[in-house]
């Protein structure tokens, strides 16, 4: 029998400069809402029912600089509609449509730069 779990996932936590100005542009693209400030460092975003991760942007003092090493992939129904509702809403093309084995996406970056794939729904 399998060991149990040590945890599971509590919140997904995104470093931001300014989480007041990214936080619209994540609950557009995720449909969420805001949900308050937990201190002043923590804007949290949740979809009130519990279907959705729950999301944190934690204020840090830096801007984004390098690569991510992890990254959020987003579902979506058509990637040439999404790619322009990204664009609309602020963000940024990183990367040409991709295709791996019947998989395709595209890297994309919210307005601060950290980068998600929006990857083309089964």
């Amino acid at each position: 029998m399998p060991e149990p779990p040590v945890g599971r996932f509590h919140w997904i936590v995104i470093d931001s400069v300014k989480p007041s100005r990214i936080a619209p542009f994540w609950c557009a693209l995720l449909g969420v809402q805001e949900r308050g400030w937990f201190t002043q460092d923590y804007l949290l975003l949740s979809d009130g029912d519990g279907v959705a991760p729950k999301i944190a942007f934690q204020r840090v003092p830096e801007s984004k600089s390098v690569k991510n090493r992890l990254h959020v992939d987003v579902g979506v129904a058509d990637l040439d509609e999404a790619v322009a509702r990204v664009i609309e809403l602020g963000g940024s093309v990183v990367s040409e449509e991709r295709e791996l084995q019947g998989a395709r996406w595209r890297v994309m970056a919210d307005p601060e730069g950290n980068e998600f794939c929006l990857a083309l729904d089964d």
